[in-house]
Protein backbone atom coordinates (compact mmCIF):
# COMPACT_ATOMS: atom_id res chain seq x y z
CA UNK A 1 0.00 0.00 0.00
CA UNK A 2 1.27 3.39 -0.76
CA UNK A 3 0.24 6.34 1.51
CA UNK A 4 1.59 10.35 0.69
CA UNK A 5 1.78 11.73 4.58
CA UNK A 6 0.96 15.46 3.28
CA UNK A 7 3.07 17.06 6.05
CA UNK A 8 5.77 15.42 5.14
CA UNK A 9 5.77 14.82 1.69
CA UNK A 10 7.60 11.43 1.88
CA UNK A 11 6.17 8.46 0.08
CA UNK A 12 5.03 5.61 2.74
CA UNK A 13 5.44 2.22 1.69
CA UNK A 14 4.79 -1.39 3.42
CA UNK A 15 7.02 -3.28 2.63
CA UNK A 16 7.14 -6.07 1.20
CA UNK A 17 5.40 -4.66 -1.99
CA UNK A 18 5.64 -5.16 -5.52
CA UNK A 19 7.37 -1.77 -7.13
CA UNK A 20 7.39 -1.12 -10.77
CA UNK A 21 10.67 0.82 -12.67
CA UNK A 22 9.92 2.04 -16.01
CA UNK A 23 13.02 1.51 -17.91
CA UNK A 24 14.22 3.47 -20.91
CA UNK A 25 16.74 2.70 -23.38
CA UNK A 26 17.93 2.72 -27.30
CA UNK A 27 16.60 -0.93 -27.71
CA UNK A 28 14.32 -3.63 -25.72
CA UNK A 29 17.55 -5.97 -26.04
CA UNK A 30 19.45 -3.46 -24.14
CA UNK A 31 16.82 -3.14 -21.33
CA UNK A 32 16.16 -7.63 -21.63
CA UNK A 33 20.15 -7.57 -20.81
CA UNK A 34 20.26 -5.53 -17.56
CA UNK A 35 17.19 -7.39 -16.01
CA UNK A 36 18.94 -10.77 -16.80
CA UNK A 37 21.78 -9.38 -14.94
CA UNK A 38 20.62 -7.50 -12.23
CA UNK A 39 17.58 -9.59 -11.52
CA UNK A 40 18.68 -13.10 -12.28
CA UNK A 41 17.72 -14.84 -9.21
CA UNK A 42 14.58 -12.62 -8.68
CA UNK A 43 11.07 -13.03 -10.17
CA UNK A 44 10.40 -10.03 -12.31
CA UNK A 45 7.99 -9.39 -14.75
CA UNK A 46 9.18 -6.87 -18.00
CA UNK A 47 6.63 -5.40 -20.22
CA UNK A 48 6.39 -2.62 -23.07
CA UNK A 49 5.38 0.81 -22.46
CA UNK A 50 6.36 3.25 -24.58
CA UNK A 51 8.30 4.33 -28.06
CA UNK A 52 9.79 7.45 -28.49
CA UNK A 53 7.90 9.45 -31.29
CA UNK A 54 11.30 9.24 -33.61
CA UNK A 55 11.60 5.84 -32.20
CA UNK A 56 15.34 6.65 -30.49
CA UNK A 57 14.21 5.14 -27.47
CA UNK A 58 12.05 2.37 -25.81
CA UNK A 59 10.50 2.18 -22.39
CA UNK A 60 9.58 -0.75 -20.56
CA UNK A 61 7.61 -1.73 -17.39
CA UNK A 62 9.95 -3.71 -14.94
CA UNK A 63 8.17 -5.05 -11.97
CA UNK A 64 9.14 -6.94 -8.88
CA UNK A 65 8.60 -7.59 -5.20
CA UNK A 66 10.89 -5.18 -2.86
CA UNK A 67 11.16 -6.54 0.38
CA UNK A 68 12.36 -2.91 1.92
CA UNK A 69 13.45 0.36 1.08
CA UNK A 70 17.26 -0.03 0.90
CA UNK A 71 16.55 -2.77 -1.53
CA UNK A 72 14.14 -0.57 -3.64
CA UNK A 73 16.23 2.10 -4.04
CA UNK A 74 19.83 -0.08 -4.37
CA UNK A 75 17.56 -1.77 -7.89
CA UNK A 76 16.99 1.79 -9.10
CA UNK A 77 20.24 2.91 -8.67
CA UNK A 78 21.57 -0.30 -10.04
CA UNK A 79 19.42 0.02 -13.22
CA UNK A 80 20.45 3.52 -13.56
CA UNK A 81 23.97 2.89 -13.84
CA UNK A 82 23.49 -0.18 -16.17
CA UNK A 83 25.49 0.73 -19.05
CA UNK A 84 22.50 -0.12 -21.56
CA UNK A 85 19.99 1.87 -19.77
CA UNK A 86 19.13 5.51 -20.66
CA UNK A 87 16.96 6.63 -17.68
CA UNK A 88 15.16 5.10 -14.79
CA UNK A 89 11.64 6.29 -13.20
Amino acid sequence: MVIINDETQKLELSYPCRWCYKVVAYERAGIEIAALEIFCEREYSLNPSNTSRNGKYISMNLELLVHNEDERTYFYETLKAHPHIKMVL
